[in-house]
C-alpha cells in the first residue's frame, strides 16, 4: 500500500518566509520613502531662502549659514573662481584661495559626487577634519559669472541611494548657480 507524504508544513514554512520577505522589503520601501519626502521638503525650504536672498553676500550667508541648519547638515562650504581670483565661504567666513585649487576640485566631477570619507574635502576648511561624508556639487556658468563647487558635508558616516539624492543635490546646485548669477548681474 502507498504511503501519503504532506509537503503542507514545508509549504507552508516556505510561504511563511517568502512572507516576512516581503513584509521587510514594504517596510524598506516605507522608510526610504520617507527619507525621501523629507529630503525633498529639505531642498525645496533652502530653495526658497536662497530664492529670498537680498543680494550677493545674503545669499552667501544663507547658504553657509543656513543650509546647514534645513539641510540637517554639519558643514556646508562654497569655493567660487572667476579668471585669476577665487574665493570660498564656510561657517567661519570668506577667505580667498588660489583659483587653481577649485578648478583641480572640480577636475573629473560631472554634477554631482557622494561619498564616505575618511576625512572631508579641504574646501570644508577647519571642519575637514570632522566630515566623513560628503557631496560635491559642481557650479557651472558662463562667464563672466563664476563657476565652482558646492561642498556638503556630515560628521555620520552615510550609506548614500545615489541616483534620488544626486538628483535632489544637483537641482539644489542649478538653482545656487542661477541665484548668484542673479545677485551678480544686477
Amino acid at each position: 500500500m502507498a504511503k501519503v507524504i504532506s509537503f503542507e508544513e514545508k509549504a507552508v514554512a516556505k510561504l511563511r518566509a517568502r512572507v516576512a520577505a516581503a513584509e521587510e522589503a514594504n517596510q524598506d520601501l516605507i522608510a526610504f520613502a520617507r527619507g525621501h519626502s523629507g529630503a525633498v521638503a529639505s531642498i525645496h525650504e533652502a530653495v526658497i531662502a536662497a530664492i529670498e536672498a537680498e543680494g550677493f553676500d545674503h545669499l552667501i550667508h544663507i547658504v553657509t549659514q543656513e543650509w546647514p541648519q534645513i539641510l540637517g547638515l554639519d558643514a556646508v562650504a562654497v569655493a567660487l573662481f572667476v579668471g585669476d581670483k577665487g574665493v570660498r565661504a564656510d561657517a567661519s567666513g570668506l577667505q580667498f584661495v588660489d583659483p587653481r585649487v577649485i578648478e583641480r576640485s572640480l577636475h573629473g566631477l560631472e554634477g554631482v559626487v557622494l561619498r564616505g570619507v575618511e576625512r572631508g574635502h579641504p574646501l570644508f576648511g577647519p571642519a575637514c577634519d570632522l566630515i566623513r561624508a560628503e557631496a560635491l556639487v559642481r557650479l557651472d556658468s558662463d562667464p563672466p559669472l563664476p563657476g565652482g563647487l558646492l561642498a556638503l558635508g556630515q560628521r555620520a558616516a552615510q550609506g548614500f541611494e545615489t541616483r534620488h539624492g544626486s538628483e535632489l543635490l544637483l537641482f539644489l546646485g542649478r538653482v545656487l548657480t542661477r541665484c548668484m548669477g542673479r545677485c551678480l548681474i544686477s
